[in-house]
């Protein structure tokens, strides 16, 4: 990683509070460059507490953009870290509003040229794009990171209509731990204990409203840009990884979008492309982004808009791992979205692709054990060493394959692959599970991509059709996109399940469902192996921030897997337990202890749907030694089910010293609607 020695601008920084037509004042850190001319400013809009948890990655970009011309603006949500309110639920209404205010205040101030740029990864890239949707008259341009247009079928909530056990649970579980945390009294005052107590006292676990929609109603309408792509004008850099589940949003962006728009997706996890973890290789994100910003906040004529629509990582195959340093590959560009360098290629699985054996009435069962999916690694890739699948000969041996022929070629494919199946089903309710793995010669299988259906949702995310017993219906649902080349000699595999714990909340019946491979087939986005021809490489610059704060990270006394399997074979039960590792304790240097410790729990019986439970503990504790402020938040998150209803229960305990401050539960029973 490089840090620059120097930067054309000296930099100031400084902490001040954003007033709200309200009355609420949100806190900001501001770094600016030292100059008499005004320049535009640079939005990046969290709930995740700029004085403590984004602190490290905050330094290393924003005085980085401040030294090249640019204020560049941290700001907490309303009701999060140090600013004032209560806090909501995600995307919110009022979180939007905020967020246009903040914009043009920013624009309004005399070191501001009136233009303003938002970035942001995750959330704060989502909020990048919804509030680019309102059209506030100064945001000129967004650089939107693992984000998502469609917060219903591409967020943490639901996959392919089916509920996304794993993220639901613990995401949820998460911002309940974190929204409970109090003010910190060095940067809210004396305040922080009254702005303490109305939070708690505010609480509500996002699961609630999460679990209670579950089709694709109004309530997930609100904030999915895929709603009106016509309502962005700003221009859009959207960038995603291909280890990370949001990497669909840049291709629909490029293709939807009538703002001007250009996508880059790597090889990353859910991290920005320039902190050099895991997978890599990393690139230099903040001069690429400078680019943008010049060009749209500065007028440069620098040619950002001359390079292709798409640069892509094109991932070469590798043997299945859960952590690659750097993942092998090569980037491609395409001159549009969709390329013509990409065609349809269709392979019948009982053709091109066939499976073990079929009946004599030609139909396979497929009815797998509750806990097929327990190596499917993080649904969010943070870079640590457990995150990715392993290999999944185990889950193709609880799967139905298809398998082709060892290729003749390479084969590279490059986009979204869909799976059209001919399907029977006992049951009114039931789901699909599709996996395509690259299956090497000593038959390593290492997972590529996946998609889902709910059987229910087969005609559309915002209704539930019912099965009719023993009908034999055609389903169509697209796997996640992707890109990779597919060695001569290897296999393409394609695995269907009934199951994926904990990924996916199991259906009440677990009878499976038939197949008619004779009318189903998998049809792959093949890009022509000869599509580089004459095209200029493309390439970026080495990675490159600024100094990051001086945090230190003391070793635990006891160190938990990141990742752990158990399973009882008395009865039956496979138990997954997590560590989410988001950081563990840390000591920041302005004195603050931080210390944030969590363990996620998933159980299920291996004949028994009902059996699923999830558990998420949380205990984050925040000192300051110096003037004796020592305060803890401790959570438990649980969700269960029968095969009427979803019981949740939350339970959020506050102490000031070994005082109880604050202490609720929550329990809930919500009809399993669709899920």
């Amino acid at each position: 990683m490089q840090h620059p020695e120097r930067y054309p601008y000296g930099i100031t920084r400084e902490d001040l509070r954003i007033p709200l037509s309200d009355g609420t004042e949100l806190y900001a850190r501001i770094w600016r460059p030292v100059t008499g001319e005004p320049v535009p400013a640079l939005l990046e809009y969290l709930p995740y507490r700029l004085t403590d948890w984004t602190a490290p990655r905050d330094a290393q970009r924003h005085p980085w953009y401040a030294g090249h011309g640019y204020a560049s603006v941290r700001v907490d949500v309303r009701g999060h870290g140090n600013s004032g309110g209560l806090p909501g639920d995600e995307y919110s209404a009022q979180e939007l509003a905020d967020g246009v205010e903040v914009v043009e205040w920013l624009a309004a101030r005399p070191w501001c040229s009136g233009r303003v740029g938002m970035f942001g990864i995750s959330w704060g890239g989502f909020n990048s794009l919804q509030i680019a949707a309102l059209a506030p008259e100064p945001l000129k341009a967004v650089v939107t990171v693992c984000s998502t247009d469609d917060r219903y079928d591409n967020d943490v909530h639901y996959m392919g209509g089916s509920l996304l056990a794993v993220d639901m649970h613990a995401w949820s579980a998460t911002m309940l731990a974190f929204t409970a945390r109090p003010p910190d009294p060095k940067y809210a005052g004396d305040d922080w204990r009254r702005m303490w107590r109305e939070r708690l006292e505010a609480l509500e676990p996002f699961v609630h409203p999460w679990l209670t929609h579950q089709v694709r109603d109004d309530y997930w309408r609100h904030g999915s840009v895929c709603e009106d792509y016509g309502a962005i004008r700003a221009a859009v850099l959207a960038v995603g990884g291909w280890a990370d589940p949001y990497r669909d949003t840049v291709l629909r962006l490029l293709e939807h979008l009538d703002a001007p728009v250009r996508g880059i997706i790597g090889p990353w996890s859910h991290q920005y492309p320039d902190r050099g973890l895991p997978p890599g290789p990393a690139v230099g994100f903040l001069q690429e982004t400078l680019r943008w910003w010049d060009h749209w906040l500065k007028d440069a004529d620098n040619g950002v808009m001359s390079e292709p629509a798409l640069r892509s990582w094109m991932n070469e195959s590798v043997p299945p791992a859960t952590v690659y340093a750097n993942r092998p590959g090569r980037w491609v560009a395409s001159d549009t979205w969709p390329s013509p360098d990409v065609r349809e290629v269709v392979h019948g699985l009982d053709d091109a692709l066939r499976t073990a054996g079929t009946s004599t009435d030609r139909h396979v069962q497929v009815r797998s054990p509750q806990h097929t999916g327990i190596d499917a690694g993080r649904f969010f890739p943070f870079g640590n060493a457990a995150d990715l699948p392993p290999d999944q000969r185990e889950e193709d041996g609880r799967s139905v394959c298809f398998d082709s022929q060892p290729l003749p070629e390479p084969v590279e494919i490059l986009g979204r692959a869909t799976v059209r199946l001919r399907v029977r089903s006992r049951a009114r309710r039931g789901q699909v599970i599709a996996r395509l793995c690259d299956v090497a010669p000593d038959g390593s299988s290492t997972l590529v991509t996946r998609g889902v259906l709910n059987l229910s949702s087969r005609q559309g995310r915002d209704r539930v059709v019912e099965w009719t017993p023993g009908e034999t219906e055609d389903v169509t649902f697209e796997l996640v996109s992707i890109a990779h080349a597919f060695p001569a000699g290897h296999r393409l595999r394609l695995a269907l399940s009934s199951a994926y714990w904990p990924w996916i909340w199991p259906q009440p019946d677990p009878g499976g469902f038939e197949l008619d491979p004779g009318h189903s087939t998998l049809t792959l986005p093949v890009r022509h192996l000869a599509a580089d021809a004459g095209s200029p490489p493309v390439t970026f610059e080495p990675p490159e921030q600024s100094e990051g704060l001086d945090v230190s990270y003391p070793e635990p006394l006891t160190a938990r897997p990141e990742r752990l399997v158990v399973r009882d074979v008395a009865t039956g039960e496979h138990r997954l337990e997590v560590d989410p590792a988001y950081g563990g304790t840390r000591i920041y240097p302005d004195g603050l202890v931080f210390d944030e410790q969590a363990v996620e729990s998933y159980r299920i019986l291996a004949d028994s749907p009902l059996s699923a439970t999830t558990r998420s503990d949380w205990t984050v504790r925040l000192q300051r030694p110096d003037i004796g402020w020592d305060t803890t938040v401790r959570t438990r998150s649980e969700i269960t089910c029968d095969a009427r209803y979803f019981t949740v229960h939350n339970h959020v305990t506050a102490l000031e010293g070994t005082e109880v401050l604050f202490e609720r539960d929550w329990e809930r029973r919500i009809p399993r609607t669709a899920s």
